[in-house]
């Protein structure tokens, strides 16, 4: 017959008892779960000098007793800088094919082209005349689209080693925009590129007139690299490529050649403004040398000076002038 508790229930067996080893273990694993359970509650009150009770209450009065409206949050809103603020009302009108290079929608050229295939309206009608100016308060549009001149952006930097002159690469590389990610909330562009291990000086902004007319070989912009070879440069062939040679895609001169340092021959600068692909490595390669290491010093009479590697900075207004105003070049100024 099994037994009986007095509560009627079965009797449980009593269990296996403990051992002297096992009562010690259970009371010092009592002993940390209190002191943790204090230290815990404890933190909880230091944190905002308040006890759990009074929390409740507080809670219960906020949200229970009292009916209380929680205030709205305050949502920050990026303002759009108006067109005047990028003075191109000065003279009172300004020309449609600038206002759109402005905007970032083309060059003043390509622009015109676009006024002429009739996809630019002005306060809601179609313009296909040639300078056309604008006022103020006209409204321009473009395939449909309301546009406003953007604020410009000239960022000068000393580009690594072992980076992509791209916007975005397929293969997932660094690029020169991971560099400047924080320089600008605006969309800008390399003008111009560098070879993946070549250094130096890039310019970035969002203005395409003026990197389209930097890029321009009418431009002549005057760049200058420092190439250190495998070995030393004959004599005879840095007098070669200062005459001017003939390369597989027609013939090259460079502005001035010369050693770097007198005591190594290794060490050459150039300095010219034609624009071709890999022209620097090309010119060495055409003698049989091999360019280890090419850094460009100079850019449109930019510089390097306290800029040091993988670092950035904006364009002074002096040297955003001196772009736009073409002393740097032989070419024509800017109208």
């Amino acid at each position: 017959m099994k037994k009986t508790s007095k509560t009627g229930k079965p009797a449980k067996k009593n269990p296996q008892p403990e051992s002297k080893q096992q009562r010690q273990e259970r009371k010092e694993r009592a002993i940390r779960f209190s002191k943790l359970r204090s230290g815990a509650l404890e933190e909880e009150e230091n944190r905002d000098g308040k006890s759990n009770k009074s929390r409740k209450h507080q809670y219960y009065q906020d949200h229970i007793k009292g009916d209380k409206k929680r205030p709205a949050k305050r949502v920050s809103r990026t303002i759009r800088r108006p067109p005047e603020d990028h003075g191109l009302f000065k003279e009172g009108t300004i020309r449609l094919n600038k206002y759109l290079a402005h905007s970032g929608v083309a060059a003043r050229r390509k622009a015109d082209e676009l006024i002429s295939q009739g996809l630019v309206q002005v306060n809601g009608k179609v313009v296909t005349e040639m300078g056309y100016r604008l006022t103020e308060k006209d409204v321009v549009t473009y395939r449909g689209k309301a546009i406003v001149p953007v604020r410009h952006v000239y960022i000068l930097l000393n580009k690594p080693k072992d980076t992509i002159t791209s916007v975005k690469d397929e293969r997932d590389r660094k690029t020169v925009m991971d560099i400047i990610a924080n320089a600008t909330s605006e969309r800008v562009y390399p003008v111009g590129r560098l070879d993946r291990n070549t250094t130096g000086l890039l310019l970035l902004t969002n203005d395409g007139e003026l990197a389209q007319e930097l890029s321009h070989p009418s431009r002549e912009i005057e760049k200058m690299y420092l190439a250190e070879l495998d070995k030393g440069l004959d004599p005879a062939h840095l007098e070669e490529i200062r005459k001017g040679i003939t390369l597989e895609d027609g013939p090259v001169n460079v502005d001035d050649i010369a050693y770097a340092d007198k005591g190594n021959r290794k060490k050459v600068g150039v300095a010219l403004h034609v624009g071709k692909n890999r022209i620097v490595r090309r010119i060495f390669e055409h003698f049989g040398y091999t360019v280890i290491k090419l850094d460009r010093t100079v850019y449109a009479g930019l510089t390097k000076k306290d800029l040091p590697r993988s670092k950035w900075r904006k364009l002074k207004p002096a040297e955003i002038r001196m772009l736009k105003g073409g002393s740097s070049a032989k070419g024509k100024k800017r109208s």
